[in-house]
């Protein structure tokens, strides 16, 4: 465990009023209840957070191609659908986000009842 590793488990071992043996008990009572969901919920992890990476490079290649077309429309190319596929790309953008912060909330959820 690094130190940030370290951090967060004692500061949520706090959060929740409890000794860092205490909540570490819980923890590891609670995921060896279920290792399957336990297994499933660490391969979902990994897996969202790959999707996350795939579609922040996405957005980079786009900004890119938004520079191409800054460049055409400044040499006096036309672009009828650039408002609409601005749109979608905020959208993707802030779609993103929003799974971003649920990952983050999901991974810093609550103490145990």
């Amino acid at each position: 465990m690094n130190d940030a590793e370290y951090q967060r488990f004692t500061d949520a071992a706090a959060q929740c009023q409890m000794t860092n043996a205490a909540f570490l008990a819980y923890a590891v009572d609670k995921a060896a209840r279920d290792l399957t969901r336990t297994a499933a919920e660490i391969a979902s992890e990994r897996e969202v957070l790959d999707e996350v990476f795939a579609a922040r490079r996405h957005l980079g290649r786009i900004h890119g191609l938004f520079n191409q077309v800054a460049k055409a429309l400044n040499s006096g190319a036309d672009a009828p659908h650039l408002d609409a596929a601005a749109q979608a790309v905020l959208n993707a953008a802030r779609r993103m986000e929003d799974a971003a912060d649920t990952l983050l909330a999901h991974r810093d959820g609550g103490c145990p009842a």
